[in-house]
């Protein structure tokens, strides 16, 4: 099973020439969020690194509850690391810490994806 890790928002944010934005995940950009890595966790389980995302909002929630629900859905595992306090206090809040954080240490790569070989 191949598991990737990505950092798509800073990767987003880095080609756009924003790199020292603080990084949101929240109404506006949550449809290209969701068009971009809808058709990843179709094909393969993925790990998102959120380290730089400072703010999050019901449509960023709602947007990581379909990735979620999209990659159960394909057979796949979603999950989310490097979370900041602020967005994994959100997450326990709404309850979707447990659902949502993965258990390993998440990976910092300069090129913002890394490929992992898994044991079956």
């Amino acid at each position: 099973m191949t598991t990737t890790i990505l950092n798509p928002i800073n990767n987003a944010a880095a080609s756009a020439g924003h790199q020292d934005e603080v990084i949101e995940l929240t109404r506006g950009c949550e449809k290209a969020f969701l068009a971009w890595l809808t058709p990843l966790v179709r094909r393969q389980s993925v790990t998102l690194d959120l380290g730089s995302v400072q703010r999050i909002d019901a449509a960023g929630i709602s947007a990581l509850v379909s990735l979620y629900s999209c990659a159960h859905r394909a057979g796949h595992c979603f999950s989310v690391a490097n979370v900041t306090p602020h967005v994994a206090e959100v997450l326990r809040l709404v309850g979707l810490e447990r659902i949502l954080l993965t258990k390993r240490a998440a990976w910092k790569c300069p090129s913002g994806q890394r490929l992992e070989q898994t044991a079956a």
